[in-house]
């Protein structure tokens, strides 16, 4: 969950170095550090909080060499002393990771007098790497050598005393390495190196490479030479400046109409991509987050218009439950980044017990896009806000085409050529929603509160659950979602005077028994608010706080839905002057278990 960019070739500004480095600072920004060449030697400049601290920091100069690291803490507090990169004899690296065995490594290691100053496990792997290489004296050895000991995962950008070469590691981490005009990078993620190239190449596991001002050699675990791709990245560097918006997530949700458009249009022209997923007797989704909420939704649709049942894990349980996946299972794993560290391990359990696994990632080739059996890209572009809004709408727009071809080769869909005209509409519904401006004014009435609550009945439970991710991410406030009917079992001793909650009514046949447990929270003094469809706000009563959606097709309506609650996440977050982009303590591709 830490960005790593290195670079090496023709002389190059710190601060242009830094500017890659700062295009993943949605990934980590608890810290940041520099390591680089001048007059032969590795000079290291560390700081606490973010990439703008390091700058202030660092001197006006140039380099041929160097590796940049921006951190999310897992191993020791954020700090300067904690920040990367780290330096043991002739060995610096940057790590993104985690190296599981690492305190037995380190007790090993301190018995042989090496002296640690960190909490840190990259620091354990910089005095592996460089006690291997002593050992060895030869970086290739070494490299294969720490492949065996260290368990985890790991992507390194490393550099050697005396060795003006850049070395990349790869384990289960991601790693780029990319082809600039007057030089290389490495990356963790491609939108790094967008402003520099678009060229690049991706590090297998256990891979690595050896990186010269002119040359690039990848290797593997016999030392033999890969011959590798070139890629290039079709989306545009555009897309990683967020214009004259004033938060990227803001920006994101504006472009939700395109990007709805784009997937739907784009996979109704390629029907043929989609997979009949009847063929299955069951389906799991395994994903985190609001990956895992979208997912809910799946289930929803899946189990009500296929007749399939659906099971949705969260991936970091996956693994350590007894599953019943076999070879008529379909393994559905559902990844922004494709990158998830648990999602891509559970995907790897499901393909070794036999079943098929579909990937829904928005990355082109990332490590589960290439685990599972089959992959449907999503068409987000670029998503740099750390909390999702377009890319988890992606996402469900082709959870719906799964369910869209499924019933159209079954020939079971009534009224086809209607929802097909209202997917047309939906752009426009998407703007409408958008521009709309009374999720301000709700938003006032509830920012100064600690504590509220989402509750919905059947799908509209797997909206809240979203809705109240977004509130709690971004602005900090306590936040939870319930099954409505669940209310009394316990939480409504919560509700007092001025508590908001927050009610999403989408299904007209559960609106009543909804409608009682709003009104079991209001008078004991809630404040309510109710997210509803046209139809249904003819049944409420006057006084109620509402945010009306349009009426559509049940398929297509959550995609609808939830976009006020974004806004309205957004509004109260702004209110609460909070970091809206780049929440404290989150990062956005969580690449660690």
């Amino acid at each position: 969950m830490c960005g790593i960019v290195g670079y090496i070739g023709k002389k190059e500004k710190l601060t242009k170095i830094l500017s890659c480095l700062e295009n993943l600072e949605y990934r980590g920004y608890d810290s940041s550090g520099i390591a680089y060449l001048k007059d032969n030697q590795i000079n290291i400049v560390k700081k606490k909080g973010r990439i703008s601290n390091l700058k202030d920091n660092l001197e006006e100069s140039e380099t041929t060499l160097a590796i940049t690291h921006t951190r999310w803490a897992t191993h020791g507090e954020p700090s300067d002393n904690n920040a990367h990169p780290h330096k043991i004899d002739k060995v610096t690296i940057v790590h993104n990771g985690i190296i599981e065995n690492y305190l037995e490594l380190k007790d090993k290691l301190q018995e042989l007098g090496i002296k640690f100053k960190t909490e840190t496990d990259t620091e354990v792997a910089a005095a592996l790497l460089n006690k291997l290489y002593n050992d060895k004296k030869d970086v290739f050895e070494a490299i294969l050598a720490f492949q065996k000991i260290a368990r985890g995962s790991y992507a390194i950008g490393m550099l050697i005393e005396g060795d003006n070469n850049l070395y990349a590691i790869k384990k289960d981490s991601p790693l780029i390495i990319a082809l600039a005009k007057d030089g290389y990078f490495i990356a963790s993620d491609v939108p790094a190196i967008l402003k520099e190239t678009n060229r690049y190449i991706t590090l297998e596991d256990l891979e690595f490479a050896k990186i010269t001002e002119n040359s690039l050699t990848v290797y593997n675990q016999n030392l033999e030479t890969i011959n590798y791709e070139v890629k290039v990245f079709e989306s545009g560097v555009e897309q990683i400046d967020k214009g004259d918006f004033e938060h990227f997530m803001l920006k994101e949700i504006h472009e939700e109409d395109t990007v709805v458009k784009n997937t739907f249009n784009y996979y109704l022209e390629h029907l043929d991509e989609i997979p009949d997923i009847t063929s299955y007797k069951k389906v799991e989704i395994i994903s985190c987050g609001s990956a895992y909420n979208v997912g809910l939704l799946g289930k929803n649709l899946i189990e009500k218009y296929l007749d399939i049942p659906v099971n949705v894990q969260l991936a970091s349980e996956y693994r350590y439950q007894k599953q019943f996946t076999n070879k008529d299972t379909l393994v559905i794993a559902i990844s922004q980044s494709g990158e998830t560290a648990d999602t891509l391990a559970a995907v790897k359990l499901a393909n070794k017990k036999g079943a098929k696994t579909l990937g829904i990632v928005n990355v082109k080739e990332s490590s589960i896009a290439r685990e599972t059996s089959q992959v449907l890209y999503t068409k987000a572009g670029i998503e740099v806000a750390v909390a999702t809004t377009k890319a988890y709408l992606s996402q469900l727009v082709v959870l719906i085409m799964l369910v869209y071809k499924s019933k159209k080769i079954r020939k079971e869909l009534a009224e086809e050529e209607q929802l097909l005209n209202e997917i047309k509409e939906l752009p426009k519904m998407i703007k409408e929603l958008i521009e709309r401006k009374d999720y301000y004014k709700i938003a006032e009435s509830i920012y100064k509160n600690d504590d509220m609550y989402f509750i919905g009945r059947g799908i509209d439970y797997y909206i809240a659950l979203e809705a109240s991710l977004k509130m709690k991410e971004i602005s900090y406030i306590h936040s939870e979602s319930y099954a409505a009917g669940e209310l009394k079992h316990g939480t409504i001793s919560l509700i007092e005077e001025n508590t908001p909650v927050i009610g999403v009514i989408s299904n007209e046949d559960i609106l009543e028994k909804t409608m009682s447990n709003i009104k079991e929270t209001k008078s004991r003094g809630a404040n309510i608010t109710i997210i509803t469809t046209e139809e249904i706000t003819k049944s409420l009563d006057s006084d109620t706080n509402l945010i009306v959606v349009p009426k559509v097709n049940d398929l297509i309506e959550p995609i609808l839905m939830i976009i006020p609650f974004q806004l309205l996440a957004y509004e109260t977050a702004k209110l609460r002057g909070c970091d809206i982009d780049k929440p404290r303590n989150l990062a956005k591709s969580v690449t660690v278990e």
